[in-house]
């Protein structure tokens, strides 16, 4: 992809998140993550419902008539995008791939957080940190994330989500609205990554698939192959046991994931390259 191609492609990104997030995202995030604490915003005069612990009482003296403080909840926030960058990525059997969805899912995310005026910072990881670009504030900010990864070429294949987790939680002491996107194909042991981050962050995990991981197509006998380890394997995809187990085992291992968020109490979506994955955000800010 040339540079002229790279620009038009943020262009139109740009013009369909920032929709989206105007027309369908307004409130949702904004009511789904709560700012760091109440902030000192003005005075004002007494009016009837108001708590009388909110009385100041030194500007009610000096002007003899009851006054209140008012507070605001303080808004700014850290968002950092966590993202798995693994070959497992370049998959998709629909019109986009795992990344194209990934990258798409940023977009929504960073341009919720631009209309908020939070921060979003990205970190790329594969079976190590691949690169990290700290957060900032502005539009600048957010075009120049999604050109870097859209360009991004990995070093490594696998996937090793704990050396991200731990690095972020090294780099982030300060409480962090941390998404977590993946496919989540590792065998690393992440949960116990995502259960240590969580005490200190919000950790959401965006759970990535295609439809082809559990519906195998009916092509005869076809090889499967492993993007991230090089490993390939034959199947008669005719035979309906085969796709059968092959959808049995995707679907076990799925549940057994989400199982593990829902126990560690992180709140997680599934983005589906077939499907809209506007539905799945939209109902995952509202249960927040």
């Amino acid at each position: 992809m040339n540079a002229q191609e790279l620009l038009e492609k943020i262009h139109r990104l740009e013009i369909k998140t920032k929709g989206l997030t105007k027309h369908i995202f307004s409130g949702e995030y904004h009511s789904a993550f709560k700012g760091r604490g109440m902030a000192f915003s003005e005075v004002r005069n007494y009016q009837i419902g108001d708590e009388i612990r909110t009385i100041d009482w030194n500007v009610t003296a000096r002007f003899n008539d009851p006054h209140v403080k008012v507070f605001e909840e303080e808004r700014e926030l850290t968002v950092m995008l966590l993202v798995d960058v693994s070959s497992s990525g370049d998959f998709g059997s629909t019109e986009r791939t795992k990344k194209d969805l990934l990258l798409e899912t940023m977009a929504v995310l960073a341009f919720s957080a631009l209309s908020n005026n939070d921060k979003v910072g990205v970190l790329f990881i594969s079976d190590e940190v691949e690169r990290y670009i700290p957060p900032k504030k502005g539009r600048k900010h957010i075009l120049y994330l999604l050109r870097e990864f859209i360009a991004f070429q990995p070093k490594n294949k696998g996937t090793n989500l704990n050396n991200g987790l731990k690095f972020f939680r090294n780099t982030h002491k300060k409480r962090t609205i941390c998404f977590v996107v993946s496919d989540f194909i590792d065998d690393s042991h992440f949960i116990e990554g995502l259960k240590i981050t969580h005490k200190s962050h919000d950790v959401i995990a965006l759970l990535l698939e295609d439809p082809s991981e559990y519906e195998l197509p009916k092509m005869g006998f076809v090889q499967l192959f492993n993007a991230e380890t090089g490993d390939t394997t034959w199947v008669n995809s005719n035979d309906s046991e085969v796709r059968e187990a092959f959808k049995t085992d995707f679907k076990e291992k799925q549940q057994k994931l989400l199982k593990d968020f829902t126990r560690n109490g992180i709140d997680f979506a599934v983005l589906n390259t077939g499907e809209d994955y506007i539905v799945q955000l939209v109902n995952l800010f509202r249960n927040r």
